[in-house]
């Protein structure tokens, strides 16, 4: 955090310490960071669909056979 955002989150937040301030975007940027990690593994899932054939063999056919138990 630079002095300008500073200042700026400051004027927005009239009486909240520093520390609170600081605590308010690190928590952003963790939830933020929490995201993108959500959204690449959502992305991994578009790349290899569920469908797909992998080393471990066709996830429809284990669900067919899942389901004869």
């Amino acid at each position: 955090m630079d002095a300008d955002l500073l200042a700026s989150a400051r004027t927005l937040r009239a009486g909240a310490k520093d520390h609170a301030l600081f605590d308010e975007a690190l928590g952003a940027l963790l939830a933020a960071n929490r995201a993108a990690e959500v959204d690449a593994s959502y992305a991994a899932y578009d790349e290899h669909p569920a469908d797909e054939p992998d080393q471990w063999g066709e996830v429809a056919d284990w669900r067919r056979s899942a389901g004869r138990i």
